[in-house]
C-alpha cells in the first residue's frame, strides 16, 4: 500500500505567491509503517541467518566458550599453550590499551577461533553422520548395534531447536554412483521390457559405453561433484523445466484438492480470506524460519529445504530458448483475477497483515465489481497456458514498457496468485464420480487462460467455497506444496474458523482502500497472438482424459499387516492393472525423493521389475497361492530395495541424465544414450504424502480429509497415476490419459486397479498373522522408515 501512497503523500502547487506544498500525514504513516515492517523483516533474516549459520552449536555458546577461557586464564593456566601470547605479540601496541586489555582482547579472538573451530568440527561429524544410510536398509525389529551407537551421535551432535535451514550446511553431497553400477541396474530394470535380441543388443552397447565414452563423461561428473553441492539438481531444472518449450499447463502443472467430503463455508469471498490468510501465516512463519525441519518420518534424519526458499513472490519468466525464474524478497499483495479482469490486493494495512474477515471484505468487493474486461484482458493468461516460444516474444513486443509492464510485473512480483471462478466444483450432484472428474480437471487447466500458470502457485476458490490450488513445477516438488497446502486446510478449518452465518471472524477496518485494478493496453495484434496460444492450451486441455476415485475397501492399516510396505503394494497392483489393461509391461516411473542430501529433489524408482513381473505372470496363470504369494513379497521387497537405493543417491536415471548432459557439452554422440533418455514413460506415478498428521484428527473428524492432488499424462500412449494413502481405510486415485490415444482409459484403468487390490488382499489373506505384542514394541532407539507415510 506505501507504493500508491507514495505518489500522493505531498502535493505542491506553484502560484504567484510562492509554492503552496501541502503533506498528507495519513499517507507518510503509510510509509513510515510499510518501511518499518520491511527493516523488521531484515532484522529477522539476519538473526536467523547467525542462528543457522553457528548451527549446531547457539550464538550464547560462544559467550560460554569465552568466560570459560577467562576463568581458566585467571588460574594462571595457559589453555591456549601459548597462542594467545602470540596473538597478543600481533596486536598494534597502543597507548589506549594496556597490557591487562591486550591480554583481555587476546583471549577474547582465541575463544572466538576456538568457537568456530569446534562448531566447523561438529558440523562435520554431523555431515559424516547423515552419510551413514546403512540403517535403511536394515530389517524392521532388527536394528544393528553400529545403528544403535549412530543414533545416539545424531541425536548428541543435531543441536537443539533447529530452524528451518539449520541443517543446510550439515547435509550431505550427492554421491556419484560407479559407471558400471548404474550400467548393471539399468540392463537389470529393462530385461523384463526387451525380448532376448533385443537385450543382447542394448547389453553390447551399455558395455561399449562403460568402457569407452563413459569412463571420460564420468570423469567430468566426478569433478563437478566434487565442486558442487549436488551434481543434478542445477541441470535438472534448467533442461527438464525451463529449457522446455511446450505449454507447462497439463505438461509439468500440478494440482492440489480440497477436502473431499467437506466444505468449510458455502461463501465464496470467506473461504477465499481464510484460504489467503492462512497462505500467508504460512509465509510468515517460512521468513521467520519457524516451520520445523522436515524429517524422514519417524526419524531424527533431516530434509533439505533449499526448495522452500521460492515457494512465494515468485514467477517463472519465458525466453525464447530457455525460461528463468525469478525471485523477489517480499511481496505485500496478491494478484486477483475474476471474469476476465486482474486486480492488485493489498494484504497489509498500516504495517500489519489484514485479517481474514478484512480479506473476504476485499475479495467480495472484487466480487462485486462489475465492470468489464479490457479489450485482450479477459484471455490474456492463455499465454502462460500456451507454447513457451509465442509467449515469450510477445512479453518482449508487447509488455516490454508502459502500462502493460507495469501491470505484468505486478502479477509477477505478486506473492501468489488468486483465481476467483464463477462455476461450482467438487464431490457434489447425483453423478459424484464424474463431478470429481470436471473437479480435477477445472485444478489442472481450468479455461486455459483464468490461471497465471507461470507463478510459483495460484490459489483457486469457486463459487460454491470449494478450492484447490496450481503449482508450477520448475521451482520445487510437489511434496514441498503439499505441506503448504496441508497447513493451510487446518489452518482454515480448525484454527480461524467461521462464523455462525459462513463468513471469516474478526472486524474490518472501514478505511481500507478499494482493491486496485490492473489497466491495460493491448493491441489487436497481440489479442492475435493470444487466441492462438489458447488454441495449443485449448487442445491440450479437452484431450486429458481425468479420473479421480476413493479406493475404501481396505488402506494402509490392513495391508501393514501382511509386514509389506503401502507403497510396494500399490505399486504392484498398478503393475498388475496395467498388464490387465493393455496386455503387456511397460517401463514405470516412480518419484522418490533425494532430500537426504543438499539441495536434493527426486530420483526415479523403475517399477516395473523381474520380480514383479513374474508375480503378475503367475497370478494371471492362475499359479498356486503359495507361489504366487511367495512371488508378491519378492516383489514387493525388490521394489522397497529399489525406492531406498534411490533415496541414498543410488538411483539410476539422475545419473544416466547427468552423462548425456556431459556429452551433450563435448560434443560427443552416444548410441547407449541416445537409446535410453527418449524411452516413454508410459506408467508415470507418484505418492502424495500426508507429512502433518498431527494437524488433522481424522477420529473424530474422519470428514476432513484432502483427495490429494495429480497431473498430467507424461506420455501420449500413457497413464499419470497419483496416489494418496489417507488414514487406515482409504487410498485416492488421480489418473490421466488423453483421448487422442485409443489404447488408453482413464476410467477403464481405474477399474482395473480397484481390481488387482482387492485380487491382491485376497492372496494375501490367507497369510495374515496378527502381529505379537513383542513384535509391536519397539525400542527407543530403533529407526524405521515410514515411506507411506
Amino acid at each position: 500500500m506505501a507504493e500508491a501512497h507514495q505518489a500522493v503523500a505531498f502535493q505542491f502547487t506553484i502560484t504567484p505567491e510562492g509554492m503552496d506544498l501541502q503533506l498528507s500525514h495519513q499517507a507518510l504513516t503509510e510509509v513510515y509503517l510499510s518501511g518499518l515492517r520491511s527493516w523488521k523483516k531484515r532484522i529477522i533474516r539476519l538473526k536467523n541467518s547467525v542462528i543457522t549459520g553457528v548451527y549446531p552449536a547457539s550464538p550464547s555458546s560462544w559467550l560460554f566458550v569465552v568466560i570459560a577461557i577467562l576463568a581458566t586464564m585467571y588460574t594462571r593456566s595457559d589453555p591456549s599453550m601459548g597462542l594467545i601470547s602470540k596473538i597478543q605479540e600481533h596486536l598494534p601496541v597502543s597507548e589506549v590499551l594496556s597490557v591487562h586489555c591486550r591480554t583481555l582482547v587476546s583471549a577474547v579472538v582465541f575463544s572466538t577461533l576456538l568457537w568456530l573451530s569446534l562448531i566447523f568440527t561438529m558440523r562435520f561429524c554431523l555431515k559424516q553422520l547423515l552419510s551413514y544410510h546403512h540403517w535403511m536398509f536394515e530389517q524392521h525389529g532388527q536394528i544393528s548395534n553400529t545403528t544403535r551407537v549412530w543414533v545416539g551421535l545424531v541425536k548428541m551432535f543435531s543441536g537443539r531447536q533447529p530452524l528451518l535451514y539449520s541443517y543446510q550446511g550439515s547435509l550431505p553431497n550427492l554421491p556419484l554412483p560407479a559407471i558400471d553400477s548404474t550400467i548393471k541396474s539399468y540392463l537389470e530394470s529393462v530385461r523384463p521390457l526387451l525380448d532376448n535380441t533385443e537385450f543382447e543388443r542394448m547389453t553390447t552397447l551399455a558395455q561399449d559405453f562403460e568402457n569407452g565414452l563413459g569412463k571420460r563423461l564420468q570423469w567430468y561428473l566426478k569433478l563437478k561433484a566434487l565442486w558442487a553441492a549436488n551434481y543434478v539438481s542445477d541441470w535438472w531444472e534448467e533442461y527438464i523445466y525451463l529449457r522446455g518449450r511446450n505449454p507447462i499447463m497439463v505438461n509439468s502443472n500440478y494440482y492440489g484438492m480440497d477436502f473431499l467430503y467437506v466444505t468449510p463455508t458455502p461463501i465464496q469471498a470467506a473461504r477465499a480470506g481464510n484460504t489467503i490468510y492462512a497462505s500467508l501465516l504460512y509465509r510468515q512463519k517460512l521468513n521467520r524460519e519457524e516451520i520445523k525441519p522436515s524429517r524422514v518420518p519417524g526419524t531424527l534424519i533431516p530434509l533439505c529445504a533449499a526448495q522452500c526458499e521460492r515457494m512465494f513472490n515468485t514467477t517463472r519468466i519465458p525466453g525464447e530458448e530457455t525460461d528463468t525464474v525469478a525471485h523477489w524478497q517480499d511481496s505485500d499483495y496478491v494478484a486477483v483475477y475474476h471474469k476476465g479482469r486482474f486486480f492488485r490486493l493489498w494484504v497489509y494495512q498500516a504495517g500489519r497483515l489484514l485479517s481474514p474477515r478484512e480479506i473476504e471484505h476485499q475479495i467480495q468487493r472484487i466480487l462485486d465489481d462489475s465492470s468489464a474486461p479490457l479489450p485482450g484482458e479477459e484471455k490474456l493468461g492463455a499465454f502462460t497456458a500456451g507454447d513457451r516460444i509465442p509467449w515469450a516474444q510477445a512479453r518482449k513486443e508487447f509488455f516490454s514498457s508502459g502500462v502493460n509492464k507495469r501491470s505484468l510485473d505486478c502479477i509477477e512480483k505478486a506473492a501468489f496468485f488468486v483465481t476467483l471462478c464463477d462455476d461450482e466444483q467438487g464431490m457434489m450432484g447425483d453423478d459424484p464420480a464424474t463431478s470429481l472428474d470436471c473437479y480435477a480437471k477445472a485444478l489442472l487447466h481450468g479455461k486455459c487462460y483464468d490461471r497465471w500458470f507461470d507463478k510459483s502457485f495460484s490459489v483457486v476458490v469457486f463459487k460454491n467455497g470449494k478450492n484447490g490450488l496450481n503449482a508450477e513445477h520448475s521451482w520445487a516438488d510437489a511434496p514441498v506444496v503439499a505441506h503448504l497446502w496441508e497447513y493451510v486446510l487446518a489452518t482454515d478449518s480448525f484454527q480461524l474458523g467461521y462464523s455462525e452465518e459462513g463468513h471469516c471472524k474478526g472486524e474490518v477496518d472501514s478505511s481500507l482502500p478499494p482493491p486496485q485494478r490492473l489497466n491495460w493496453e493491448i493491441s489487436s495484434q497481440c489479442q492475435e497472438r493470444i487466441s492462438q496460444s489458447l488454441s495449443v492450451a485449448k487442445v491440450l486441455a479437452d484431450d486429458v482424459d481425468f479420473h479421480v476415485f476413493s479406493f475404501r475397501d481396505f488402506g494402509k492399516g490392513r495391508i501393514k499387516r501382511f509386514r509389506l510396505s503401502p507403497d510396494a503394494f500399490i505399486q504392484v497392483a498398478l503393475q498388475l492393472a496395467y498388464y490387465r489393461d493393455r496386455g503387456m509391461f511397460c517401463l514405470t516411473y516412480e518419484a522418490s525423493m533425494t532430500r537426504l542430501f543438499r539441495e536434493g529433489r527426486t530420483e526415479t524408482v523403475r517399477s516395473c521389475t523381474n520380480e514383479s513381473c513374474a508375480f503378475v505372470r503367475a497370478l494371471e496363470n492362475a499359479e498356486s497361492v503359495a507361489v504366487c504369494q511367495h512371488l508378491f513379497r519378492q516383489a514387493c521387497e525388490k521394489h522397497q530395495l529399489l525406492y531406498r537405493m534411490a533415496m541414498t543417491g543410488a538411483g539410476i536415471d539422475r545419473h544416466l541424465f547427468c552423462l548425456y548432459v556431459v556429452s551433450k557439452y563435448l560434443g560427443e554422440e552416444s548410441p547407449f544414450l541416445k537409446e535410453v533418455l527418449p524411452e516413454p514413460w508410459r506408467l508415470s506415478t507418484s505418492q502424495t504424502p500426508v507429512q502433518q498428521v498431527e494437524l488433522f484428527d481424522l477420529v473424530n473428524h474422519p470428514e476432513y480429509i484432502s483427495c490429494g492432488g495429480g497431473f498430467g499424462p507424461v506420455a501420449d500412449d500413457g497413464y499419470g497415476v497419483s496416489y494418496i494413502i489417507v488414514g487406515e481405510n482409504m487410498i485416492n486415485f488421480h489418473i490421466s490419459s488423453k483421448h487422442s490415444c485409443a489404447q488408453t482409459d482413464s476410467h477403464k484403468y481405474g477399474t482395473h486397479i480397484k481390481r488387482a487390490l482387492d485380487d491382491l488382499l485376497h492372496i494375501m489373506s490367507s497369510d495374515l498373522k496378527e502381529p505379537s505384542r513383542s513384535q509391536n514394541q519397539t525400542g527407543e532407539n530403533q529407526v524405521k522408515v515410514k515411506k507411506d507415510l
